[in-house]
């Protein structure tokens, strides 16, 4: 009997690997539509509050306010050794470059049902564009 267990993904996406009654790990490692210029929308999960922290690489963590038509983003990239938490509630997506990965903990079953999209307009596209590019030039 193997009294440690050990996990890893090597695939590109999204790999909710460790599962458990109350919570699960994921890894997301880069994929083309988790690209800056591939995403288009944010979604949100109001069951959960969502964990990151980089495993390597280059991501930015997007967060975004939305009032009525109004998108307010607030994006930070991340850090080795520093935990980042997006609360329940809150507009969110994760832009990584290639070979990036980043280690996701939240609410088990998060990735089945707890989640809705918000789709972005050319204009706010554009602004995050632009900002997570500037984040990612740094």
């Amino acid at each position: 009997m193997e009294l440690i267990e050990k996990y890893s993904y090597n695939g590109s996406g999204y790999d909710p690997f460790l599962i458990s009654d109350n919570w699960q790990i994921a890894i997301l490692n880069y994929a083309e539509a988790d690209n800056i210029d591939s995403i288009y929308n944010l979604d949100i999960h109001h069951e959960t509050d969502e964990a990151f922290m980089l495993i390597q690489g280059d991501i930015v963590l997007i967060s975004a306010s939305i009032e009525g038509t109004d998108v307010s983003f607030e994006n930070v990239k991340l850090e080795p050794g520093i935990v980042y938490n997006i609360p329940k509630n809150v507009w969110h997506k994760v832009a990584t470059t290639p070979g990036s990965s980043v280690l996701i903990i939240e609410k088990a079953n998060t990735h089945l049902d707890d989640f809705e999209f918000h789709d972005l307009n050319e204009k706010q596209i554009a602004e995050l564009r632009k900002d997570v590019k500037s984040k990612l030039n740094k």
